[in-house]
């Protein structure tokens, strides 16, 4: 699976390192995701999601609930 924030859709960024000569390579800028638990209480459970930095904020700011359902009119599922 993709590191892929279930939250904000974050995904790897792609470029280049330079070297000092200034020669380029491939290079991946990946995604601080986090795998967390989360009580949600319209649904009765908990639910796991994999979730990076910035998103952990977003469900601080707008809560489990609102956020989840958010999900599962995107994803259909969760």
């Amino acid at each position: 699976m993709s590191r892929t924030c279930q939250v904000t859709g974050r995904r790897p960024g792609f470029g280049h390192h330079v070297s000092h000569s200034h020669r380029r390579t491939n290079r991946r800028f990946g995604v601080n995701v986090q795998r967390k638990r989360y009580w949600v209480p319209s649904l009765g459970r908990h639910v796991a999601l994999r979730v990076s930095a910035r998103g952990i904020k977003v469900i601080d700011v707008r809560g489990i609930d609102a956020v989840v359902a958010q999900i599962i009119r995107r994803e259909g599922r969760i």
